[in-house]
């Protein structure tokens, strides 16, 4: 069965440039691409407060120019990719992102949700956009791969895993991260954020399991003692040359800790590492 994709979409350069990380990606599977845009009405009407209905002259010329972006972009797509394991497949729609994203992911059985940091309208000084921490954030179906703007598409040697053993893991979780890792021949660095000079007896019961479940999968284990979370983890990447960070996606760790305002600049502006939120 094709692996599903959907790559949520607003036509700027970051979102093509995802599209193309995504593809070389998955360049070995067969794989089925659905794009999504959500068209709005801004440049259509004159009063924001009344959305257009559909049929009306605004919704029907928004749709059309998202439709004929659609156009252009799969010429862009085939132009960079012309891989005969690749299908790819349009959506445009006026609902909400989230709505539409869910939806999509209900129908398509989708494996995985993959977006640009930013957008079109992305501010300068914002690593992620909140389209894609909304994502990350209520999206709890499939895994979500968030990929920075400037990122060139290499193929992933080595994919950080920061965990403070406190979950008990689920093999389920990892299937994900296992595949990347056997599709791309890339060693998993599991990262240890300490906080105690000893592990409890539940944590080390954790970190068995972890090593466990990677068993089959080249991996190794590391200690990070930077106080500051968000730095230590970029400080690491950058001195080993890591190609992606991933996360087992706990509210209360993820965002508490590495999306929460005051981390954002300590992970810094300009990542170059895309990050695979798990659930």
């Amino acid at each position: 069965m094709n692996k599903r994709i959907l790559i949520p979409i607003d036509f700027s350069k970051n979102a093509l440039n995802a599209i193309r990380y995504t593809i070389d990606l998955y360049a070995k599977l067969n794989c089925d691409f659905y794009f999504l845009n959500v068209f709005s009405f801004e440049k259509y009407t004159t009063n924001n407060l009344n959305i257009p209905e559909e049929g009306s002259a605004a919704f029907e010329q928004a749709k059309q120019d998202s439709e004929k972006n659609f156009v252009k972009l799969i010429e862009a797509v085939t132009l960079h990719s012309d891989n005969l394991k690749h299908n790819y497949y349009t959506h445009s729609t006026s609902s909400f992102l989230s709505v539409a994203i869910k939806k999509i992911i209900a129908e398509k059985d989708i494996d995985l949700v993959a977006m640009g940091t930013k957008g079109a309208t992305g501010s300068k000084g914002a690593l992620f956009g909140s389209n894609t921490v909304m994502a990350m954030e209520k999206i709890r179906e499939c895994p979500v791969l968030a990929i920075p703007e400037h990122v060139s598409f290499l193929s992933p040697k080595e994919i950080v895993f920061p965990t403070d053993y406190k979950d008990t893991y689920k093999r389920s979780v990892f299937l994900y991260l296992i595949e990347l890792s056997k599709m791309h021949n890339a060693e998993i660095a599991i990262l240890h954020l300490e906080k105690e000079k000893e592990l409890t007896q539940s944590q080390l019961t954790n970190k068995q399991l972890l090593s466990s479940i990677l068993r089959e999968t080249p991996h190794h284990f590391h200690t990070l003692t930077e106080k500051n979370l968000g730095k230590g983890i970029q400080n690491f990447v950058e001195s080993r040359e890591s190609d992606m960070v991933s996360f087992i996606n706990r509210k209360h760790f993820f965002f508490s800790n590495v999306f929460s305002r005051p981390l954002i600049k300590e992970i810094g502006y300009d990542s170059n590492v895309p990050i695979l939120a798990l659930h």
